[in-house]
């Protein structure tokens, strides 16, 4: 997080990630959906976000790593106002180190691929 650029990690995520690893690993969008494709949350984009990042910390898993090993974020959040930042924010300090999260760019979108979804992550990460 160089100096020349505002100060992130306030806000959960990191400037700039260096990785070095022999294996890279790109996860789909995950969302709230559980296993049974119920979602989880309801109109809250705060406990959407919570299970599309526990969704995220299952995914790393079954490819050997963790949310430790995430090194960028892309999040999708529908209709983006101020307080689905908020939200946003709240779920990835819950869900990633303080210290060195992820490098991260949220968008806002009209719609994701089903009417009730309000979130969408997908990571990308480094494995040694």
């Amino acid at each position: 997080n160089p100096n020349s650029l505002f100060s992130s990690l306030p806000h959960g995520f990191s400037q700039v990630v260096i990785a070095t690893g022999r294996k890279m690993v790109f996860v789909s969008g995950q969302t709230a959906w559980d296993l049974r494709k119920n979602i989880v949350g309801g109109d809250s984009v705060l406990e959407q976000a919570r299970q599309a990042f526990r969704n995220l910390e299952a995914a790393m898993e079954a490819a050997g790593g963790t949310l430790k090993d995430i090194v960028a974020l892309r999040i999708y959040v529908v209709d983006y106002q101020a307080e689905s930042g908020t939200a946003v924010g709240i779920a990835l300090r819950e869900f990633f180190s303080a210290e060195k999260p992820p490098a991260s760019t949220w968008i806002g979108v009209s719609a994701l691929a089903d009417p009730e979804f309000l979130i969408e992550v997908e990571a990308t990460a480094v494995l040694d």
